[in-house]
């Protein structure tokens, strides 16, 4: 800042000089920031939730581990069979669960790198309003609309 305050006309070359190192500095100090506590956690509130969702998932998990039951052998075969199909139908939620983990898993993974919220097929910045109500997004609405469309059409 002192260096703007005497504002004395020099050559041109001495100018661009003085306006490089500025530019540098910012560049080095840019570099730096992202190691600071402060710019790791861009979104926190959305972290906060991926992380009490992870931990309710995990919760989940180890309450079906614990409860999952052996089929039993049932003398009523109609009850065999509803006896089953329940296992079936727990054991679908309990893969839909373990697929959720992972996506909150990766997008934490990806806050920890720095590139939570960058679309990966354009690279552009997902909004935030995206990133709250899909937290595990990793699509930005425009390129994940297309894709649907794609599998529309290969259906």
């Amino acid at each position: 800042m002192k260096a703007r305050a005497p504002r004395k006309k020099t050559s041109a070359s001495h100018t661009s000089s003085s306006r490089t190192k500025p530019a540098a500095r910012t560049a080095s100090s840019k570099a730096k920031k992202p190691s600071s506590p402060k710019s790791r956690s861009k979104y926190p509130d959305i972290r906060r939730a991926l992380e009490r969702q992870r931990a309710d998932l995990l919760e989940e998990v180890g309450e079906v581990l614990t409860q999952h039951k052996t089929p039993e052998s049932l003398p009523d075969v109609s009850d065999q069979a509803s006896a089953e199909e329940d296992q079936r139908f727990s054991m679908r939620i309990m893969e839909r669960e373990q697929n959720l983990l992972k996506k909150v898993n990766e997008a934490l993974d990806r806050m920890k790198n720095q590139t939570y919220g960058i679309c990966e097929q354009c690279g552009e910045d997902i909004p935030y309003k995206r990133l709250k109500a899909r937290p595990v997004t990793t699509f930005c609405i425009e390129c994940k609309t297309l894709q649907e469309q794609k599998e529309r059409v290969r259906r």
